[in-house]
């Protein structure tokens, strides 16, 4: 009799381990898949349930509801959640109206609300001797050691007249010097000075080259060269031989040039800085140019025109200009528009100066007129242009290679009209321009002459309450350009070790 064969029997050993593996391995795949699954299943969950946590309508948060500058209450809701050191319960949504009017708050907003202030511009300072800056206008240090005054107990006085014109150095070292008393308690100062370069955005070198070439620019009989000139020589001595010079080849040093003929020859040995400048007339783009140094106004030099009411009717002069008519190759225009303007009936035009009253009178007829002249002259600027927006009449610009201050953020074309020279010799057309804009036009373009004149105001000490003047626009107008300063002393670096030096 055969003996009947299990099914089992007609497989080997190996091929039935085999196949008792391939089940294994199958099972352990399909349990991962699962694990995975159930995984991203619970993160799901986690994440729906901190979602809907976090939307709660039962939570009220803390907010301050401000839509602009209103006269209208600001909602101030606090939070009704159960504090970490209270037993308060979380409100009953079905009641949540009634108490949430019982935690309102309302505060009368009668002034504008604004953004937090941009931190100052860190300025280093050079403690230079006060034959550089302070020593020009007569002021002495009571004891060795000392470089700068006590500006608490004495200010020096600046000479004025056409000195005035030309007197940023001034207005900025005062306000650098300012920033480290107790004495300045603005919270929105745009700079302040810091006693270590490491800290600084910019350094700064307190030489008043703009006076020194007003006051020192002559040669006497026992000199061999003006002391302007030694002056020169010893600032570049002395900056270049500086480890901060060193560290970045000056590309973070700002230097004061304001007048023309300022740094006539330090300029060519300094020029990696930043310079401030009136204008570019007379400097070549290698030395300085718009996108590396910062234009500043003038100081004007008339009164400025406090509580105008005057408007449109109550300016009966259409067009003044008065001043040096003749002047070199630059000046041509304003010889040309003379011969052409001089026998206009609502148009003064004449010759004029500093001498017998000269600026009181200029103050007065810019007061009356409704458009001024500001042609170019020996540069493309002049103090004219300034006076003018002192004295809220419209500037009629007539220089075709005019840089202005602040004209990155500021919009000249709100309150300036600007004529090419080639246009303004055309017979008729200046005057059929200036006809051409109404009252209503004319009223706009006065209006926000009157909000912008602050910004080409120099005045000491500065408070929080009077907004931006001149000093706090060059201030900013540096800061702007830290960014690409920062950038380009790092690109000095590449090939030297700064930090060894």
């Amino acid at each position: 009799m055969k003996k009947s064969v299990s099914p089992v029997s007609c497989f080997s050993l190996p091929e039935m381990f085999e196949r008792s593996n391939t089940r294994y391995h199958g099972r352990m795949f399909i349990t991962r898949i699962s694990l995975i699954f159930l995984l991203i299943s619970i993160l799901s969950v986690l994440s729906w349930f901190l979602i809907l946590s976090s939307t709660n309508p039962n939570r009220v948060l803390d907010h301050i509801s401000v839509s602009g500058p209103s006269d209208s209450p600001v909602i101030i809701i606090r939070s009704s959640e159960k504090s970490p050191q209270g037993n308060a319960e979380l409100p009953n949504p079905k009641n949540r109206g009634a108490e949430t009017e019982e935690i309102k708050e309302t505060l009368q907003c009668n002034q504008k609300v604004s953004p937090p202030s941009p931190r100052p511009l860190k300025v280093y300072m050079y403690d230079m001797s006060p034959e550089f800056h302070f020593g020009l206008l007569g002021w002495k240090p009571e004891r060795n050691g000392v470089v700068w005054p006590d500006i608490r107990v004495n200010v020096p006085h600046h000479p004025g007249g056409l000195n005035l014109q030309h007197s940023v150095e001034y207005w900025l070292t005062l306000d650098l010097l300012f920033s480290e008393l107790p004495e300045d308690t603005r919270t929105s100062r745009a700079a302040i000075r810091v006693k270590n370069y490491t800290e600084a955005d910019v350094v700064f070198v307190p030489f008043f080259s703009s006076l020194s070439y007003n006051r020192f620019s002559k040669v006497n009989q026992k000199q061999k060269q003006s002391r302007d000139r030694e002056l020169q020589d010893k600032v570049v001595k002395f900056v270049t031989a500086q480890k901060e010079w060193k560290h970045s080849g000056g590309k973070d040093h700002v230097i004061m040039a304001h007048h023309p003929n300022s740094m006539s020859t330090a300029r060519h040995k300094l020029y990696p800085a930043m310079f401030v400048v009136a204008d570019f007339g007379r400097y070549s783009p290698r030395v300085a140019n718009v996108d590396k140094d910062i234009v500043a106004p003038y100081k004007h030099l008339v009164p400025s025109y406090v509580n105008d009411t005057s408007g449109f009717d109550a300016r009966p002069v259409l067009l003044y200009f008065q001043g040096a008519i003749y002047r070199k190759a630059g000046g041509f225009v304003r010889q040309e528009l003379y011969y052409l303007l001089k026998e206009e009936k609502d148009v003064h035009f004449s010759f004029g100066s500093v001498q017998n009253h000269g600026i009181s009178k200029a103050g007065e007829g810019m007061r009356s007129s409704k458009f001024c002249l500001n042609i170019a002259g020996d540069t493309p600027s002049s103090n004219r242009l300034f006076d003018a927006i002192a004295s809220h009449c419209i500037p009629v610009i007539i220089s075709d290679d005019i840089e202005l201050p602040y004209e990155d953020v500021l919009n000249y074309n709100e309150f300036c009209i600007f004529v090419r020279a080639s246009d303004a010799l055309k017979k008729g057309f200046l005057l059929g321009l200036v006809r051409s804009i109404g009252r209503e036009e004319w009223n706009k373009m006065w209006r926000r002459l009157k909000e912008v004149e602050r910004y080409f105001d120099f005045r000491f000490p500065g408070k929080d309450d009077e907004g931006d003047y001149g000093v706090q626009m060059i201030w900013k107008a540096v800061a702007r350009k830290a960014p690409l300063v920062k950038m380009k002393v790092h690109r000095f670096q590449r090939f030297t070790r700064p930090f060894l030096i």
